[in-house]
């Protein structure tokens, strides 16, 4: 679900790759609003709030608004500058290094009571990785998918899926009826996931607290595990298959 691009791709890879990318945003989520009360998987409502700060003259307050927003495009900028410079370099893997990385985020905030860092290391240092982490993995699902899939937040899906479920009532018979079908399909899976990983990620966090952030880093090395996994067993049986073509075109 990673690796396949273009004419590759298909509907299969999309919805594997939004129900799993899809569940590790919605615990993101649930996380950053109970554990430091802050969005952290979209950036929409810090554009208010930092509005907001200027407006009323408290600038150092709005420092942080600034900062979330930030380092949001930093993790988008990063990830798909790693994929480009794999691209480049012609590599197979172009997912590896912003995956890995974005994992390795994860991991680092679930343990964060573990580094024990100084009080001025506070909530905003937590936001800060987790809206890099998520920016990271917003770039990498919409390049991969060449903007057919979302996962860090569900505004635009909304909207995409009131247009479409509006357009099927008009063209259920259409040619390209399936084709719409399917991105309902899509969207609506989506949001399923993300829900599903608030509700899993609230129960787990009331449980284990930040800790609940290496289930979302596990969920992600899985998901790169199988489909390497995957690609390697097709890989060997279309391989064997070739071998024996060959030997008995040959006899």
């Amino acid at each position: 679900m990673f690796r396949h691009q273009g004419k590759n791709r298909t509907f299969r890879h999309n919805l594997r790759l939004a129900s799993n990318l899809s569940l590790v945003a919605g615990i993101v989520n649930s996380v950053g609003v109970l554990a430091i009360s802050t969005l952290t998987t979209n950036v929409t409502g810090h554009f208010a709030y930092f509005s907001e700060e200027m407006i009323t003259g408290q600038f150092a307050k709005a420092v942080p608004y600034l900062l979330y927003i930030f380092f949001f495009f930093l993790g988008a900028f990063v990830s798909n500058f790693c994929i480009e410079t794999a691209a480049f370099r012609k590599k197979k893997y172009i997912h590896t290094t912003p995956m890995l990385l974005e994992i390795s985020l994860l991991i680092a905030v679930g343990l964060w009571s573990y580094w024990n860092f100084t009080e001025d290391i506070n909530n905003n240092h937590i936001a800060y990785f987790l809206l890099f982490a998520m920016g990271i993995q917003n770039a990498l699902v919409t390049k991969i998918s060449q903007s057919t899939v979302r996962t860090t937040h569900l505004t635009g899906l909304f909207t995409d899926l009131g247009i479409e479920t509006s357009q099927f009532l008009f063209y259920r018979n259409h040619p390209d009826a399936g084709k719409l079908r399917k991105n309902i399909f899509l969207k609506l899976s989506i949001i399923v996931f993300f829900f599903t990983g608030c509700i899993s990620g609230t129960m787990l966090f009331y449980r284990i607290g930040l800790k609940t952030l290496l289930v979302a880093a596990l969920l992600i090395s899985i998901a790169l595990t199988m489909d390497n996994l995957i690609f390697y067993y097709n890989f060997t049986r279309r391989r064997l298959k070739r071998k024996y073509t060959a030997k008995h075109t040959k006899s």
